[in-house]
């Protein structure tokens, strides 16, 4: 991995981070100049102790190295269904990079890198500068009409990588920032959470249809019945995706299924799930539902289907829908909660080379320090008034330098994300192969690779003995229609060689006990 070594006035600047320290020494925080000696502390991002540290602890991965906790003496106060999916054992009492210590003491690794949020692992000495932002008297309470100096400049950053734009193209962002043509992301809004920013997004598709308010004025598509398309399962269903939990997105993901009538009966919306990969139906999706009383409000879809077994849409897929839907005036969402932050260009889409005109953000790029996601859009979709897609808090200071730190990390290591990915890859494939007889292929991107499996049960038995033996986390999804059942990894960027062939041996072993018990029956 490269080095990365920054301040606060590295990332932030000189002029602001003098600013916050007059302003501080003049509340009592300590002197300007012990405040600015602060802002100009460097810290290394991922210096040499640290990875000494998780190489050190490698050959211990799933040892009790403590004596655990007994965490059955609070249980807390969940509702019914939240209790029984809580692990106590995987509760953290504390972690460093790719591993976390639980509740039972066991050093394991986090194998889905706490549900992707933890794309630098736990405790990342990058995240130091948090502290010392702190320390300077950055505060991290906001408001949407008091967006920051971090926050703001964190939109210029999303706008920079995601137009392609290197760090000192200032004329080239301006022209970016400036533009009115479709397909041209340009805008930020800041939200709290993935679902908040899908949501904006749909709030926008509904917004060319029906009136956030009384005194807008009339909308384009006014009168014509708005259909959503999204991924459909292999079953003709619509769980295949996944873009949230506010009421609108879990119907795009058929849920409230007598509300979702409801809707389309009264000629108020509609749901169309799109075959996975078949730009022929795709073709006759859009000619049978963009045209008479129907009108497609918008094409949702993620890149890699992490909740329906990593399956990935083809590159030839997604530029030929996103043609088709720039020619009908269909606007495309790329939702990127789960695989942005895992690309090597920090945007997945950007390796598809496609101009989407929603892209939403969240879970991997503040690195989990702080819910905080984001939904990139154009000029022309810039179309809802403050109060149609804002939440009070989604402006913090301190979420958004967390955003700047895992930027900065990345962009210097996308080689390393690269060839991280590749090798994963490549494991998971020998992996598929070597085991033929329960394992159907390899699937997923990068470290966010999946293995199909001939059984729901051998998925599941794989999945279970993976943690219950090695401490390494996996995920088995065996719930959703005719979907491959899969086992599911979402391995830290900061992974090294060493740890992606030790997982893998482990895998290999438990392939081979999992084979064993396959063929006695």
């Amino acid at each position: 991995m490269n080095k990365v070594t920054k301040s606060l006035v590295d990332l932030l600047g000189e002029s602001y981070v003098s600013s916050v320290c007059r302003a501080s020494s003049a509340l009592g925080f300590g002197s300007y100049d012990e405040l600015m000696t602060l802002g100009r502390e460097e810290v290394e991002f991922c210096p040499d102790d640290f990875i000494g540290r998780l190489v050190s602890l490698q050959d211990r991965l799933g040892e009790r190295i403590i004596e655990g906790y007994d965490g059955e003496a609070n249980l807390g106060a969940a509702t019914d269904s939240f209790a029984s999916s809580t692990h106590l054992s995987s509760c953290p009492l504390s972690g460093l990079g790719y591993y976390r210590i639980g509740e039972d003491g066991r050093l394991a690794t986090i194998g889905k890198s706490e549900h992707y949020q933890a794309s630098l692992g736990h405790n990342f000495p990058g995240y130091r500068l948090l502290g010392l932002a702190t320390r300077i008297g950055i505060t991290n309470v906001t408001h949407n009409n008091t967006r920051g100096f971090v926050t703001r400049l964190l939109e210029r950053e999303l706008i920079r990588v995601a137009n392609g734009l290197e760090r000192d193209d200032e004329s080239g962002l301006a022209s970016v920032l400036s533009s009115k043509e479709p397909h041209v992301l340009n805008r930020v809004i800041n939200l709290e959470t993935g679902s908040l920013a899908c949501e904006a997004g749909i709030k926008m598709m509904l917004a060319r249809f029906y009136r956030l308010q009384s005194h807008f004025p009339e909308p384009v598509y006014a009168g014509r019945i708005p259909v959503f398309f999204v991924m459909g399962d292999y079953r003709g269903g619509l769980e295949a995706g996944y873009h949230g939990t506010t009421v609108i997105a879990q119907i795009l993901r058929g849920m409230w299924p007598g509300l979702s009538q409801g809707l389309e009966k009264a000629k108020l919306l509609k749901v169309v799930p799109v075959p996975i990969n078949d730009i022929n139906q795709f073709r006759a999706l859009v000619k049978r539902f963009d045209s008479g009383s129907y009108k497609v409000a918008g094409f949702l879809h993620e890149l890699v289907l992490m909740n329906y077994g990593g399956v990935r849409l083809s590159k030839d897929f997604v530029t030929e829908s996103h043609r088709l839907c720039r020619e009908r005036d269909i606007p495309v969402l790329v939702d990127e909660i789960q695989t942005g932050m895992w690309s090597p260009e920090l945007l997945l889409f950007k390796e598809y080379g496609c101009k989407p005109d929603f892209v939403t953000v969240g879970k991997g790029f503040p690195g989990g320090q702080y819910p905080a996601s984001k939904i990139l859009t154009t000029a022309p979709m810039d179309n809802l008034n403050q109060f149609g897609a804002l939440v009070t808090n989604g402006q913090e200071e301190l979420a958004s330098l967390s955003y700047l730190i895992t930027m900065a990390f990345a962009e210097a290591n996308s080689e390393h994300i690269r060839r991280m990915g590749q090798l994963w890859s490549e494991h998971l494939s020998s992996l598929s192969s070597r085991h033929s007889e329960i394992v159907l292929t390899s699937a997923g991107l990068g470290l966010l690779g999946t293995l199909f499996f001939s059984s729901a049960d051998l998925a599941s038995a794989f999945s279970r003995r993976m943690g219950e033996a090695y401490s390494i986390d996996v995920s088995a999804q065996t719930y959703k229609a005719d979907c491959p059942p899969a086992a599911l990894t979402k391995l830290p960027l900061i992974c090294d060689e060493a740890l992606l062939a030790r997982i893998a041996a482990k895998m290999d072993l438990v392939l081979e006990e999992l084979k064993v018990g396959f063929r006695s029956k």
